[in-house]
């Protein structure tokens, strides 16, 4: 048993165990430092565990040492007719695992087990275990390395300030820019900038040259031109016996304002052309500030459709295929209604969708709050500071699906 335990330690103060909780964890110390105390603690100091972990991770160790102590004194008791058998039973298991695990991970605990076992067995013993004596001496080599690391001075030129590439915005922000005038611009604002380490940069966040990417993008051309753009779209709803209906819905950008033009099951050109002057009729004398008409290539629109907008001097912008952000305000209010509504409720008729739509319609219009609008609503202003204490009331649409807040005297 003296000799057991005697090898076993041993093999500690070699390096074969690994303490490591963590195996990524990775340690730096200075180069040459040394421990003062024992094999142990020579064996804990190289994986950098000092202090209060050191006295932890040493306890942790003797008690492993005394439970296999332990065992060991329980195998005394046995007769060695029931030792072969177990061990035969156990080579048949390790058989067993070893076709299903083709490599095991073992922690540091069972490393330094089987480097303290491994000085006991026969030569042929030593051929049945899961590692071989190359994983050994490479446990060891690992342990040394990682004592005698230390940092590293990182080569080649010093990496660039974070403020500098928050500056690098300006090329989002002004497509006309090439790197040499973004360059300027930062010498001017005292960074001093390379224009090739400009280019390395824009090139690595995937911003193509300034003449490529001079063009307006969508949401900058619906951003400058907001006043003057309808935006319009078909949307549909099923009903409970599975019948379709289509809604046309036209919204005033600058606004938020939303027009419900219709419901219907059959969206012929007739209807569509109808609803586009039922539009017009209502915006009256507005329909003079609007200048473009963003609709998809949805084959329900008719040419009679675009012929009411051309004669009150609107063009029709048609959104590219599969482009949902060229007609993006249209696109997120469909989007909302469906979660808000219509997938909370079951539709029976068109009527009940014309009622419906109504209600959202007006909640909308006169109560909901844009933050693009400074919270106001598309047809209620802010109220003043409410300086004493208001009742608050709730009042319902839709059976509590809609909430709306007032204040009482």
């Amino acid at each position: 048993m003296r000799q057991h335990f005697a090898a076993f330690v041993h093999t500690v103060q070699d390096g074969g165990g690994d303490p490591r909780p963590d195996q990524g964890r990775k340690h730096v110390h200075p180069v040459g430092a040394r421990s003062s105390g024992g094999g142990v603690d020579l064996w804990l100091a190289a994986y950098g565990v000092v202090g209060h972990d050191r006295c932890s991770w040493s306890l942790r160790l003797l008690y492993l040492i005394f439970v296999r102590l332990a065992g060991w004194l329980v195998l005394l008791g046995r007769s060695q007719r029931s030792k072969d058998a177990e061990i035969l039973v156990l080579r048949h298991q390790l058989t067993v695992l070893r076709r299903r695990v083709a490599r095991p991970r073992p922690s540091w605990a069972d490393r330094a087990v089987i480097s303290a076992l491994a000085r006991l067995l026969c030569p042929a013993g030593r051929r049945r275990l899961f590692v071989t004596p190359g994983t050994l001496l490479r446990w060891h080599a690992d342990l040394v390395r990682r004592r005698w690391t230390f940092k590293r001075r990182s080569q080649g030129r010093p990496a660039l300030r974070a403020s500098i590439r928050a500056l690098l915005r300006l090329a989002g922000e002004n497509p006309l820019w090439g790197y040499r005038r973004i360059a300027g611009e930062l010498a001017a604002l005292g960074y001093r900038v390379g224009a090739s380490t400009v280019w390395l940069i824009l090139k690595k966040a995937g911003i193509v040259p300034a003449p490529r990417r001079a063009g307006p993008s969508w949401s900058e051309f619906l951003r400058a031109h907001a006043e003057g753009i309808l935006a319009c779209d078909f949307f549909h709803c099923d009903t409970v016996l599975f019948k379709r209906l289509y809604c046309l819905v036209v919204m005033e950008i600058r606004i938020r304002r939303v027009h419900v033009l219709g419901v219907t099951g059959h969206p012929a050109g007739p209807w569509v052309a109808q609803r586009a002057r039922s539009v017009m009729i209502e915006l009256g004398d507005r329909a003079e500030g609007f200048g473009f008409l963003i609709r998809d290539r949805d084959t329900k629109f008719p040419t009679m459709f675009d012929e009411v907008f051309a004669a009150a001097g609107i063009r029709i912008l048609r959104a590219p295929p599969r482009a949902p952000r060229a007609n993006a305000f249209a696109e997120r209010w469909i989007g909302g209604l469906r979660r808000e509504l219509l997938d909370r409720i079951l539709i029976v008729n068109a009527r009940h969708l014309r009622r419906v739509l109504a209600s959202c319609e007006t909640h909308f219009n006169e109560h909901r709050p844009h933050r693009s609008l400074g919270q106001a609503a598309p047809l209620r202003a802010l109220p003043d500071p409410a300086e004493a204490d208001m009742k608050v009331i709730r009042r319902d649409r839709l059976g509590g699906l809609i909430h709306g807040y007032a204040q009482v005297a």
